[in-house]
């Protein structure tokens, strides 16, 4: 009688299940905002807000390290890295025209058909997995560092080098960009040329 009343079924979820989907419900409405916004600026400020959401999800499901690694990683230095480029590279602020193709439709059906295919992948290679509630927390600082390092360091330092070319690109175009414009201001008029 006491475990069937310390049990709970679908239908009697939780506070942290109902809280896992409404953050859940508002990280995917801030991720279609991201992709469906015309201005550069708002789509990375909406990036933000899908970011948080997903450190928000592993709060609650008791994954403090990788929480705080999301915040300090993604929304810390990714998005930050993002609108540097964006400002760095003068990119258009305002809305943009070319921000749309016309080929909304099929941009759509390929996402859903991509989002389809990699859910069932994932539901087919987690099928028999099971998750050890007796061992060490999964999301503890010990655990993910041991996985991290053992397993995942070489895509790890792959994607350190990605994000400082990125940088470095960004800042080599914005000089390349401005150095023009500044010797073109600068430079003298030739000896036939006068002033009007």
């Amino acid at each position: 009688m006491t475990l069937a009343a310390a049990s709970h079924g679908f239908l009697s979820p939780t506070g942290v299940e109902i809280a896992f989907v409404l953050v859940g419900i508002a990280t995917l409405g801030a991720a279609l905002m991201t992709v469906g916004s015309r201005q550069l600026v708002h789509a990375a400020l909406w990036l933000v807000v899908a970011l948080g959401g997903i450190a928000v999800e592993y709060l609650l499901l008791t994954a403090e390290f990788i929480a705080w690694v999301q915040v300090l990683i993604y929304v810390g230095s990714v998005v930050v890295l993002l609108l540097f480029g964006l400002m760095l590279t003068r990119a258009p602020i305002g809305p943009s025209p070319d921000a749309d193709s016309g080929n909304r439709w099929a941009a759509l059906t390929v996402a859903g058909a991509s989002a389809a295919a990699l859910i069932w992948v994932v539901v087919d290679a987690f099928r028999a997995t099971w998750i050890d509630l007796d061992g060490a927390a999964q999301g503890t600082a010990e655990v993910s560092g041991n996985s991290l390092f053992r397993y995942w360091v070489l895509p790890f330092e792959a994607l350190s080098v990605l994000l400082l070319a990125a940088l470095v690109g960004a800042i080599v175009l914005s000089r390349r960009g401005g150095g023009a414009k500044g010797a073109a201001e600068t430079t003298p008029p030739a000896a036939g040329e006068g002033r009007h």
